[in-house]
């Protein structure tokens, strides 16, 4: 029986793409470039709705969501929510989805894309904030969320809490978390 011969190059590229499976925690997951600090996962159009009802979105908002991957919640937020949309990302080619997204949606004159660092960017303008970040992201958000943002703006948060800032409001919508804050009064 003749034996065959696995080339050495072939080997590393199976043992690298099961490695890079089985690192990846749901079907479906994108992940940006290993610099970003968060992974791109896309919520689904059902929970956008969820998080925007759940922040009381409403005309003459201002909707900022950063890590906006490719714009679906501040496109959702101005299409039938009638606000206005800012979405933060770093990424390049999502913000260049997003845009292409609003442009299809009719929305560009009430959304805007800023290719940013979300830590970087001026969010003094919102009146909702939603994130679908990490724990530890929106641990390192937290203090710019309070010192930036107006008292009374509303922040939605996907599946991840902020420690011991206990939520105003917190619901299970088909398995995922989703968690509601008021920016309190300055003392």
């Amino acid at each position: 029986m003749r034996k065959k011969l696995i080339s050495l190059p072939l080997l590393l590229s199976g043992v690298l793409a099961l490695s890079f499976i089985a690192a990846v925690p749901a079907a479906g997951v994108q992940y940006d470039t290993p610099a970003l600090d968060v992974p791109y996962v896309p919520t689904t159009h059902e929970l956008v709705e969820e998080m925007l009802k759940l922040g009381g979105v409403k005309p003459g908002d201002v909707v900022y969501d950063l890590g906006c991957g490719d714009g679906r919640i501040v496109i959702m937020a101005a299409e039938k929510f009638g606000a206005r949309g800012v979405g933060v990302d770093l990424n390049p080619e999502r913000i260049r989805e997003a845009n292409e997204n609003a442009k299809k949606a009719g929305v560009t004159d009430r959304v805007k894309f800023i290719n940013g660092n979300l830590f970087d960017a001026d969010i003094r303008e919102a009146t909702v904030v939603t994130l679908y970040l990490l724990p530890d992201v929106n641990l390192k958000l937290r203090p710019k969320l309070l010192r930036d943002l107006k008292p009374g703006t509303r922040i939605v948060s996907h599946s991840f809490d902020m420690g011991d800032w206990k939520p105003d409001k917190e619901v299970e919508v088909n398995g995922s978390r989703l968690f509601l804050w008021t920016v309190p009064k300055k003392n």
